[in-house]
């Protein structure tokens, strides 16, 4: 596991959401000071805000690409068809490894399921029933492998 790796897997386990987790681990690459990325990825978690979408550890994995190697201008469309593709690439490699980027998917959850936009508390039997840590490890990872160094 890598360095970045690693560090996401940590963020998660002491209590950030999965997209809080992968930006806080590459926030340096960013340009971005810590609280800054803990307030942008804050309502990605859970699927976005624990309605059980994509998955949170995709949404900061698009996110931190997004800041290091995003276009900035909108209208530049070689750029903006570019960044998606290697937008899409990274999806599709998380896709392979993890079987979706849908949160509820990924939880084993009943189709369509949304939850009330409430937390969870973070206890013992929460991290046994979820594979988020290593979700955020497997999307940090696959940054870290292709983003330029």
């Amino acid at each position: 596991m890598t360095d970045r790796s690693e560090d996401a897997k940590n963020n998660f386990l002491a209590g950030m959401n999965c997209a809080q987790a992968v930006l806080c681990a590459f926030h340096d690459l960013c340009g971005l000071d810590r609280d800054t990325a803990l307030k942008l990825a804050s309502g990605f978690g859970a699927g976005i805000a624990r309605q059980r979408e994509v998955c949170g550890a995709v949404s900061g994995m698009c996110m931190v690409a997004d800041l290091i190697r995003g276009p900035g201008e909108g209208t530049d469309k070689t750029a903006k068809d570019e960044h998606y593709a290697f937008i899409r690439g990274l999806c599709d490699a998380f896709r392979e490894e993890t079987g979706s980027i849908i949160c509820r998917d990924l939880l084993g959850l009943a189709p369509k399921q949304s939850d009330p936009p409430v937390s969870e508390a973070r206890t013992e039997t929460y991290y046994k029933k979820r594979p988020c840590a290593e979700l955020v490890a497997i999307a940090a990872r696959i940054l870290s492998e292709r983003l330029p160094d």
